[in-house]
């Protein structure tokens, strides 16, 4: 029987190439089919793998074939259906040559689609291609210390976990060669000067002799000593950690339905997934609010019901106020996303705006509010839309549908060019 080890480099990876290569060819149909995907997900695996399928005919490659060529005329006996000119449908199929449970009919083009898995990282990657977090700048580092293992080198004791085998062997070889070389030119010398003389003579013996002495003593160098072992040496080095804070506004009043809240769900997630991707350490904030605010976990936040009015501006001001004692705006980059259909007491639109230009916006990196409604805007929408003016890290956009999350969301993080 024979075994063939394959000592590749790249064994365990053979087609990561080739992958990466045809996920750079057809960048832009798997985007398109990501974005289609991006709807139907639900929240709980937004982060995850995904398989994602594009037709066919984008893929395909020209090739030759052989042919009769030129233009031909067929005469098919038995035909009483069609005349000439007559456009054939294509006949049903099952589920089976159709992506996505797409049926084969005369109104689609009947093209199988081509299915792969997409891991997390290229999911994400994908995802967030050509985004950018907008007015990134540096904290004080002095008090944002994080520590990472790292290689230093080599040390003579240890745990046999850390043993260096191929290091040791290293030593010990050159050990052996350090020690042996004087013992084998010894021995090499004597056993030519042995040819010269009879093996009856008293010379003879004697040098026979020393010859098996300096042997016993050339096996008598262990193979590997307690002095070549060797093991891998490993310190904790200080690195610069970088940390983030994420407050997440919504309306609960009753005029926010379940629905509305889903869609505030997903964009909260993309947000939270966005920031992971250029903060080691990310922490949340939920508030919620009716006329009064108040920090809750994520499970009251996003399925407990409320009732009553809405007043926006006492969300703004427990945000204010946590981000003063808990969010020192040196230590942290802050950021904020604010969701709701837009109902406000008319007079507090002014107070939020307010507290916006004094305490809020001149501490945070990015400020983004999404208005999800079917109705027209109200008072809130364009008192924050006079902001946009003095303020480019403060964003509006407006969410009718789940559709729209995605778009929107690339919208609002687009990589500005220089």
């Amino acid at each position: 029987m024979s075994h063939f080890i394959d000592r590749r480099l790249n064994g365990k990876n053979k087609s990561t190439v080739n992958r990466r290569r045809f996920l750079r060819r057809y960048q832009q149909q798997i985007k398109k089919s990501l974005s289609d995907v991006m709807n139907q997900r639900s929240v709980t695996d937004l982060d995850s793998g995904s398989d994602i399928s594009i037709p066919r005919k984008d893929i395909s490659e020209p090739e030759f074939r052989l042919g009769s060529g030129g233009q031909r005329d067929h005469v098919h006996p038995g035909n009483d259906q069609y005349n000439a000119g007559d456009q054939i449908a294509r006949p049903k199929q099952s589920g089976n040559g159709q992506g996505r449970g797409q049926e084969a009919d005369n109104k689609s083009d009947g093209q199988d689609e081509f299915v792969f898995q997409l891991s997390r990282d290229e999911y994400l990657d994908l995802l967030f291609d050509n985004l950018a977090l907008p007015n990134l700048k540096q904290t004080d580092e002095k008090q944002i210390v994080d520590y990472q293992t790292s290689r230093a080198g080599y040390k003579t004791t240890g745990t046999p976990s850390n043993l260096d085998v191929v290091r040791s062997f290293k030593n010990s070889h050159a050990r052996r060669i350090a020690l042996g070389n004087k013992l084998k030119k010894r021995i090499k010398a004597l056993t030519a000067e042995l040819t010269e003389h009879n093996c009856e003579t008293k010379k003879y013996q004697l040098i026979n002799s020393e010859i098996t002495h300096l042997k016993k003593k050339l096996a008598a160098i262990p193979f590997i000593d307690e002095l070549d072992l060797r093991y891998k040496n490993f310190q904790n080095q200080p690195i610069k950690a970088s940390k983030a804070v994420m407050f997440c506004l919504m309306d609960v009043s009753g005029s926010m339905d379940q629905n509305t809240k889903d869609i505030a769900k997903r964009f909260y997630i993309l947000l939270y997934l966005f920031l992971t991707r250029s903060y080691k350490n990310v922490e949340v904030v939920y508030i919620r609010h009716h006329t009064q605010a108040k920090e809750v976990d994520e499970e009251t936040f996003f399925y407990s019901r409320e009732t009553g009015g809405t007043i926006v501006s006492s969300a703004l001001d427990l945000m204010s106020q946590i981000q003063q004692q808990r969010f020192p705006a040196e230590q942290w980059n802050i950021y904020a996303a604010q969701a709701s259909d837009g109902d406000n007491w008319a007079d507090d639109s002014p107070n939020c705006s307010r507290l916006l230009k004094t305490q809020i916006l001149p501490l945070c990196r990015y400020f983004s509010y999404i208005e999800i409604t079917q109705r027209p805007h109200q008072s809130l929408w364009h008192e924050y839309q006079r902001l946009t003016c003095d303020y480019p890290h403060f964003a509006l956009a407006h969410i009718r549908q789940a559709d729209d999350i995605y778009p929107v969301f690339r919208e609002l993080f687009k990589q500005k060019s220089e």
